[in-house]
């Protein structure tokens, strides 16, 4: 007989939004946008073409609700635009199409492939309610729209001898006026283990609230690692490489005693410069307590186990 077994982070059936509201919500949304500048998006937000998932499929658990896009939508770290968070504007200059997407390091073999070509060939492409917690203490909650991870370790074929997963993001100083001064080791890098990558919750992102990615987010696609601080999540993607040596991040190269490869977010283990022990939400006037890998240890604890030697909550 078949069982089928629900993971802990699956929402039930009878909590799910109907897929007649939220099509007629999001048709009416879209239809909107589409009427004030529909050139602009066929242009520059293809994807938005692309059927973005009516239902949520995964929850950020009880007592915490999804925060409201005008408040998620402006306030963001993209440091490629400037070391403030209200950097919504400055973001919009970056240009999402074409954009070329490069897979290559330790596989069968090298992989050039646009966006919305990778979009139509991901599977299953669905909307993931995730807690997100920012190193600096900020969090939020978020319905981003995308693919699992895995789905691309399966269609990039890596070889056996691959350990790590290293992400690189764009290089355009013309565009990015950060990336023009010689402060930090651009292009952005981040990494994961291969266990990671392939583990349920890791998820590649082209879309949030229902449409296609704002550039701010991290357009055209960007990761999702909910149980890390938020700088793991790369944004803006342009290489995936498959590789044997851990991958250095850009944060990690500025200051490793202060943010590690790992990341995960853990309460009891302060920032040099700050506790972890609570979060300011997004939106809301309190700050609530921090869980141990953002609420997620039950599902993600076992990625670690025999690692007690590294450095696993910077």
């Amino acid at each position: 007989m078949h069982v089928l077994r629900r993971r802990g982070w699956a929402l039930k059936e009878n909590l799910v939004t109907p897929e007649a509201v939220a099509l007629n919500r999001r048709a009416f949304i879209a239809g909107g946008a589409a009427l004030m500048s529909l050139p602009a998006m066929a242009a520059e937000n293809a994807d938005a073409l692309h059927p973005y998932p009516a239902n949520a499929s995964f929850s950020a658990g009880p007592g915490r609700a999804i925060t409201p896009e005008a408040d998620s939508s402006s306030y963001n770290n993209f440091y490629e635009f400037g070391t403030s968070k209200y950097i919504q504007k400055k973001a919009q200059a970056l240009p999402v199409r074409p954009w070329m997407l490069t897979i290559d390091g330790m596989v069968e073999k090298k992989i050039e492939i646009g966006i919305d070509d990778l979009i139509k060939a991901m599977q299953p492409r669905e909307e993931r309610i995730y807690r997100f917690r920012c190193v600096e203490a900020w969090s939020m909650v978020v319905p981003w729209s995308g693919f699992p991870l895995r789905a691309l370790l399966d269609f990039a074929k890596p070889l056996g001898s691959a350990r790590f997963v290293r992400f690189e993001t764009f290089m355009m100083p013309s565009v990015a006026p950060e990336q023009a001064i010689p402060l930090y080791p651009w292009p952005y890098v981040e990494g994961l283990t291969m266990a990671e990558a392939a583990h349920d919750l890791a998820f590649m992102v082209t879309g949030v609230y229902g449409k296609a990615l704002p550039k701010q987010f991290g357009a055209p696609l960007r990761l999702a690692v909910p149980w890390k601080y938020g700088f793991k999540s790369i944004k803006s993607i342009r290489r995936i490489s498959f590789v044997a040596e851990r991958p250095v991040g850009m944060w990690e190269a500025l200051q490793p005693k202060e943010y590690g490869f790992f990341a995960n977010v853990n309460p009891k283990v302060s920032h040099p410069r700050w506790s972890q022990a609570d979060e300011k939400v997004l939106g809301e006037s309190q700050r609530i307590p921090t869980q141990l890998f953002n609420g997620y240890a039950d599902e993600v604890g076992g990625l670690y186990a025999g690692l007690e030697k590294e450095t696993l909550w910077r």
